[in-house]
């Protein structure tokens, strides 16, 4: 087990040395310090718990909740439109794929075969999974 884990540290090393892991750094350092994008992050949250307040009156007040969650609409899409909130998302598909390429590789090492694609392509449709 300890020679596993060795292993797992050095991959762990050379996983980090990847240029989408130190654009994710970066990415996630953007998001982190844009105050703008800060501000509707907490305002998000405080809207959510001003919801998950309002539902436990009773009765609730539709009208309250309504502008409630129209304004968590709001937040939600200025957000998502936020340029270093659509950075660190795309920045995170290209990690994902990485450690999904990595886990796969580590999976066929182990059973002998490749794990399912999302098309099954590369399983020849052996996979049992079901489209």
């Amino acid at each position: 087990m300890e020679s596993i884990m060795k292993l797992a540290a050095e991959l762990g090393q050379e996983i980090k040395k990847a240029p989408c892991i130190t654009k994710m750094n970066e990415a996630k350092e953007k998001y982190d310090k844009d105050e703008q994008l800060q501000q509707m992050m907490f305002e998000y949250n405080a809207q959510q718990i001003a919801l998950a307040e309002e539902y436990k009156k009773d009765p609730v007040d539709q009208k309250v909740v309504e502008a409630i969650e129209a304004r968590l609409n709001d937040i939600v899409a200025s957000v998502m439109a936020s340029p270093a909130f659509v950075e660190l998302n795309e920045v995170q598909k290209e990690v994902n794929e990485l450690m999904e390429a990595v886990n796969g590789e580590i999976e066929f090492q182990i059973t002998g075969k490749r794990p399912c694609s999302h098309d099954c392509h590369s399983c020849g449709s052996d996979c049992g999974h079901h489209h």
